[in-house]
């Protein structure tokens, strides 16, 4: 194929390649390679190998090349989420870059074969500092020119805390062809309607007095967005700092990308403050009365989520926290050896995670479904189901909340539990196999008995993560108390989401006030 490339091409024309130097399923699933599904690549294709075939595609007629591991059986490492390392790659280019210079091979134009660094490059000065000690001789954007299509011009000015960094989500960009959408961005509005919403966002023909109340991703984005308009905003935000639920959201230190986003958000809002009309009030509680008092045309209210309660025996005794508040605190924990985790969502998980590594807990997660983050991308899902196992935290799938044990840390704490122990519960490890989405039928799989066992699981500390419940109550009071003013909802005060879904509609709300 590459020699027919060539053939229709001239000199002059580059073909670039992209590899990875090794499966790396031998490195990433050790003894579970005997597994039915991974046993036929136990002996794989070599960095060696890799590197020799690599020669023969040069001869071929290959120009350049970009490397990086991995394939659709540990998705994390050819689409690296959050949580992994910046530069992943770093040292897999720089052994094919050595091998090139070693092997005195060169390009089809008679130079030393280019070797491109690709993965979670999105940090300029790490990226600079890839090239300066020449461990590859170009840098590829991938998401990160989705979260923020001017990347290198910011980088070459100097402006970098104006990049709005990549989250490594990839709920919007690579979950969006899984679910059957249009692939777009968390933290990029316009991503793939460029066609339709301008860069600047058009001047207001009626400029407006304008409270935009909650200061998470929903309500920054609404709020910057007005004020470029030209309208005359006030963010209100009841606690002492904006960014909401995305600040217990960064604690865990897998979670450093949402640390960087929230600084950008922080930015922005700053320089929103600067450059046009926006006021940003924290530590204070919108009301009717305040809004009514400050005349305000229209309201915008982006005030989040509930947490969801459990109404079960046992309760009101039990030692129990909700995720978010104990990531806020994790002190919480500090007394705790075992912990419960009720929800096997990614905030579960991401909590589990962290009790375990970073406060040395022994964890056990409960999921009432058959899987672990559910509708989270592969990649993001797989990274962490693997690194869980590995720490030796202790996953139930299908196993359901039934009571609360006795309270506190000298206690017979704990939960009973109702859990399906039958051999068709699907392995709540299995990082190698994607979830199909549940409008996908698959004749072939194998359905799910029921042998319903209780169980009772001793916890110093009981943790729920059940997802958060779209509180509207603020909402639907100011609709009632305000009924000669437009009052909107917007993000997780509508329905519950992502990042994704919160600066859609802010950006979205903004550009209609």
């Amino acid at each position: 194929m590459v020699k027919k490339i060539r053939e229709r091409t001239n000199d002059c024309f580059p073909i670039m390649y992209r590899i990875d130097l090794s499966l790396a399923l031998n490195e990433t699933y050790g003894d579970k390679m005997d597994n039915k599904s991974l046993r036929k690549f136990k002996n794989g294709r070599t960095i060696d190998m890799t590197l020799d075939y690599m020669k023969n595609l040069v001869a071929a007629g290959v120009d350049i090349f970009d490397v990086d591991l991995g394939c659709y059986d540990n998705w994390w490492l050819p689409h690296p989420p959050g949580s992994m390392p910046p530069g992943c790659f770093l040292d897999i280019a720089k052994i094919t870059k050595d091998f090139f210079e070693k092997n005195n091979i060169l390009s089809n134009a008679g130079v030393p074969v280019p070797v491109v660094g690709v993965g979670k490059l999105g940090y300029p000065d790490l990226a600079e500092s890839a090239l300066r000690d020449k461990l590859c001789d170009m840098i590829m954007l991938g998401r990160p020119l989705l979260a923020d299509p001017q990347w290198p011009n910011k980088a070459k000015t100097g402006r970098v805390s104006e990049i709005c960094p990549c989250i490594g989500c990839q709920e919007a960009c690579i979950n969006e062809f899984v679910e059957g959408g249009h692939p777009q961005c968390a933290v990029n509005p316009r991503t793939a309607f460029e066609e339709i919403f301008a860069e600047q966002p058009p001047k207001a023909e009626e400029p407006r007095r304008i409270a935009v109340i909650g200061g998470g991703p929903a309500g920054i984005t609404c709020a910057v967005t007005a004020a470029q308009r030209g309208h005359e905003v006030t963010l209100f935000e009841k606690s002492g700092r904006i960014g909401g639920r995305l600040n217990p959201g960064s604690v865990p230190k897998i979670k450093f990308d949402i640390a960087n986003y929230i600084a950008y958000l922080k930015d922005m809002s700053l320089r929103a403050v600067r450059d046009s009309d926006l006021n940003i009030v924290l530590n204070t509680e919108a009301t009717s009365e305040l809004l009514k008092s400050e005349g305000f045309d229209k309201v915008v209210v982006a005030a989040g989520t509930k947490d969801f309660i459990f109404n079960l025996p046992g309760a009101d005794s039990a030692n129990v926290c909700q995720a978010v508040e104990l990531l806020d605190n994790p002190e919480l924990a500090e007394a705790a050896h075992k912990v419960v985790v009720i929800g096997g969502g990614v905030v579960g998980c991401e909590t589990a995670y962290f009790l375990n590594k970073e406060m040395g807990k022994e964890v056990v997660v409960v999921e009432m479904t058959p899987y672990f983050m559910n509708h989270v991308c592969t990649a993001n899902r797989g990274y962490l189901l693997k690194y869980m196992y590995d720490a030796g935290i202790k996953l139930l799938n299908c196993t359901k909340l039934a009571e609360f044990g006795g309270g506190g840390i000298a206690g017979n704490g704990g939960v009973k539990v109702l859990r399906n122990r039958s051999k068709t519960v699907p392995d709540p490890y299995l990082s190698w196999s994607p979830i199909l989405p549940e409008n996908i039928l698959n004749p072939l799989a194998a359905k799910i008995k029921e042998e319903i066992f209780e169980e009772f699981i001793p916890a110093d500390l009981i943790v729920l993560a059940c997802g958060g419940i779209a509180d509207d109550s603020l909402f639907l009071r100011l609709q009632s108390e305000m009924n000669t003013t437009e009052v909107y909802n917007i993000g997780d005060s509508f329905q519950s989401g992502k990042v994704f879904e919160a600066t859609k509609s802010g950006y979205r709300c903004a550009l209609n006030l």
